[in-house]
């Protein structure tokens, strides 16, 4: 299927143009991955720190949803 519209750039330009567009994009995902994985380490500890305090400070709700010995 032929194109409608012819480019009109050298195409030593388009190639310099798409390489610098392709680094950019590649070094914005590494930025982005390494964001993620900041992320997920501070949502563990963050997770662990809820946890610990639910167990060491408990609700009233989780004592009343704790079924009591007979």
């Amino acid at each position: 299927m032929p194109a409608d519209v012819t480019e009109t750039k050298d195409p030593t330009v388009l190639v310099g143009e798409f390489k610098e567009r392709y680094q950019t994009l590649i070094n914005e995902n590494n930025q982005l991955s390494k964001k993620i994985k900041d992320n997920e380490a501070t949502a563990l500890k963050l997770l662990g720190a809820i946890e610990t305090l639910e167990y060491l400070n408990p609700t009233q709700e989780t004592e009343e949803e704790t079924p009591a010995a007979e």
